[in-house]
């Protein structure tokens, strides 16, 4: 079950119905005291039909790993002993390890010394492993830290990994943000739903009209690049990234859409991206809750840049390898996440030696920045597309060399790169003229109104007139 299928779309109406009966009166009246654990029981039960819809076996792998959290964590609270949140940290590290890196890490080894292997284990990959175990080990050092109180109530623990819009590919959300949202009155109110689904037709547009619409074209490139020219490959790596973009960052608008319809409240996970000056503050604005985490969970931890210089440069490559391997149990996630934590480490070296003098903000190097940032990252993705080093090293081959061959300027290509700019000039401009900070471009109409409705209805039928319809699951599910 996926956001853009008619199937999540009955689903969704029927858990907007159920919620919306806790606000009658009467049954509020009913159950005084306990409405909020029935809203709490309704959404669990739902995300666990979501989440079973793809393979119902693996709802109880989901529901070992909250199990153990919320053990571990609730005896740590009790007795302080570290033991408790070693458990909890180690053991889902282990699941992820067994069901997502094991033939990954055996092949390598195999591969290493040149010893033969007669097969692989055959094991199911559950989709968003990578997603909820991350949560479930935010819950257990959050509580071990002292951020949050272990909590009493294993359905609200069991809620916040499992809660069905984020589930699969996030954004991450830590137990300190979605926790405290659980205590709350929070509900179907029309204020919230009058947001919430324009998130989601600004997220479902990115998806089924640009991502799909684009992934034909690069998808034909990176398959065969030795038939095609220079130019056409070029714009298939800059394709790409907007693909992913609008792919991911869709799903986060949907994901964000569907909490806020809900009533709650899911931080934002992309901030336009491709106009930053540098891979330091690209990381500030991509993925920012996977970012964070690895911040907070791993390079602070590692030391962080506490530790002189030269163990801060370490810190980042390993956060940023480990970030790679986190995506995909293959060597090209190590070496594109590798090709970022190096140039976090340049970055950092250059601005200690421009530190003390005056920064140049004028206009043509900010735009040469945000230029050059884009096809470093671009390039970076190269190897986050190809299935393999052969496929990589070709795509970039056939840049540099100037290679001979078939041009296709894809009109999607061209029609993403262009809706990609002017969005991001438009959130420019309103952000000026504002005086705050960009936050992204999330227009928000008056639906109470018909020009408002007129509009948004449009925008709607726009979105199904030109969507894929092909299958085209999203990027990150694989994760």
């Amino acid at each position: 079950m996926t956001f853009n299928s008619l199937t999540f779309a009955i689903f969704f109406v029927i858990v907007c119905g159920l919620m919306a009966l806790t606000n009658i009166e009467k049954i509020r009246r009913l159950l005084p005291g306990n409405i909020l654990r029935l809203r709490h029981w309704v959404l669990l039960l739902a995300s666990y039909v979501f989440y079973g819809w793809w393979n119902w076996k693996c709802c109880f792998l989901m529901l070992g790993l909250t199990l153990v959290a919320y053990l571990s964590a609730g005896a740590y609270a009790r007795d302080g002993k570290k033991f408790h949140v070693v458990l909890g940290v180690v053991f889902p590290l282990v699941i992820l390890g067994i069901f997502k890196y094991f033939n990954f890490f055996i092949d390598s080894f195999c591969g290493l010394f040149g010893i033969s292997r007669a097969g692989t284990l055959n094991i199911l990959l559950p989709v968003g492993i990578s997603f909820y175990t991350f949560q479930s080990l935010s819950y257990t050092i959050d509580v071990y830290r002292g951020k949050i109180k272990a909590e009493k109530s294993f359905v609200n623990v069991a809620l916040y990994i499992a809660f069905f819009p984020q589930l699969v590919a996030g954004p991450i959300v830590k137990a300190g943000e979605y926790i405290p949202q659980l205590y709350e009155d929070r509900n179907i109110s029309l204020d919230n739903f009058r947001q919430g689904i324009q998130f989601f037709a600004l997220g479902l547009f990115k998806k089924i009209v640009l991502a799909d619409n684009i992934s034909t074209f690069v998808d034909a490139v990176y398959e065969s690049p030795a038939e095609f020219h220079a130019l056409t490959v070029l714009l298939a790596v800059a394709a790409y990234a907007v693909q992913i973009y609008c792919d991911f960052s869709g799903y986060s608008d949907m994901a964000v859409g569907c909490a806020k319809c809900l009533g709650y409240d899911l931080s934002r996970n992309f901030n336009l991206p491709y106009i930053a000056r540098n891979v330091t503050e690209f990381w500030k604005r991509w993925h920012i809750s996977l970012s964070t985490w690895l911040m907070e969970y791993l390079y602070i931890p590692l030391g962080g840049n506490r530790k002189g210089k030269a163990r801060q440069y370490l810190n980042l490559m390993l956060t940023m390898l480990i970030g790679g391997l986190w995506h995909g149990a293959a060597w090209t996630y190590v070496a594109w996440g590798g090709l970022h934590g190096l140039a976090l480490c340049v970055h950092k070296i250059f601005m200690d030696l421009r530190r003390g003098k005056k920064k140049n903000n004028s206009l043509p190097v900010v735009w040469l920045s945000v230029f050059f940032t884009f096809w470093y990252v671009s390039f970076c993705l190269v190897f986050f597309r190809s299935g393999d080093f052969r496929t990589a090293l070709d795509i970039i081959a056939a840049v540099f060399t100037w290679q001979q061959g078939v041009m296709h300027l894809s009109s999607w290509a061209l029609l993403g790169l262009g809706c990609m700019t002017v969005a991001t000039l438009a959130a420019w401009i309103r952000s000026r003229k504002l005086g705050i900070a960009i936050e992204g471009y999330y227009p928000q109409l008056k639906l109470n109104t018909v020009p408002g409705l007129l509009v948004f209805f449009l925008f709607v039928g726009l979105t199904m007139g030109l969507a894929y319809t092909g299958e085209n699951p999203f990027i990150y599910f694989q994760f």
